[in-house]
């Protein structure tokens, strides 16, 4: 079974950085997108960053040129590493890994129901 822990986290003041990491377990051949959302109080989940399996990676707008996502595949594990620099108060919530089915096709990057794997999720307070 495919099963994604994440790490990092915690507070930091506005302009801060923060660093999250997720290491998925499980897969096979590597053959999955993976990507951040994030859920503020009182707010719907939103993705945040996406990465495919060719390491393509696509980020909302409104954390584009201030977070970085990284990837790192070690059979047998993959970590997934999400840079946030510049923090706002508003990239505050809970931030999920998640992962969809190896050779998925995908199509909506940003549609949680997308994807079958999930992490518990880490909360990031700026």
């Amino acid at each position: 079974d495919v099963q994604l822990v994440e790490s990092g986290g915690g507070s930091a003041q506005a302009g801060g950085t923060l660093t999250l990491s997720c290491v998925a377990s499980g897969y096979t051949y590597n053959r999955q997108r993976m990507t951040w959302f994030r859920q503020a109080p009182g707010k719907e989940r939103e993705g945040v960053v996406t990465i495919d399996q060719y390491g393509v990676t696509t980020y909302a707008d409104f954390v584009q040129g201030r977070f970085s996502i990284s990837k790192d595949v070690a059979d047998p594990d993959t970590t997934l590493t999400l840079q946030m620099n510049s923090l706002k108060p508003e990239d505050t919530g809970i931030y999920y890994c998640a992962g969809s089915l190896e050779w998925q096709v995908i199509h909506s990057i940003w549609d949680s129901n997308e994807y079958a794997y999930w992490g518990q999720g880490t909360q990031v307070t700026v």
